[in-house]
């Protein structure tokens, strides 16, 4: 299910959620956040991965020609291995390297 534009407490927390949006079926519940930008994707997935001691996967771009996503410098090894992952996965729809043919959506 998606729903949005959505606050980030809003997003994750069911009493705020209640207050915001009591008519949303996935505020306070969501375990997929987008943001519009890298800028503050990075600032808020960073944010809440330090305080709380989560599992932060990303992030990850989308609309490029190719699979590119970023890591910062202050990642862990856990984020290199997930982000690698995931760009992988991303990688497999364009076929083996040197493989030419247009990318089929």
């Amino acid at each position: 299910m998606v729903e949005g534009p959505i606050q980030y407490d809003a997003a994750v927390d069911p009493e705020v959620a209640a207050a915001k949006l009591p008519h949303s079926q996935v505020a306070g519940r969501a375990t997929v956040l987008i943001f519009p930008d890298l800028n503050t994707g990075n600032s808020t997935y960073k944010a809440v991965q330090r305080s709380v001691d989560a599992v932060a996967i990303g992030p990850v771009l989308q609309g490029l020609r190719r699979p590119v996503n970023d890591l910062s410098r202050g990642c862990t090894v856990a984020d290199i291995v997930n982000t690698v992952a995931i760009t992988a996965i991303q990688a497999q729809q364009f076929g083996p390297p040197g493989h030419r043919e247009q990318r089929k959506d």
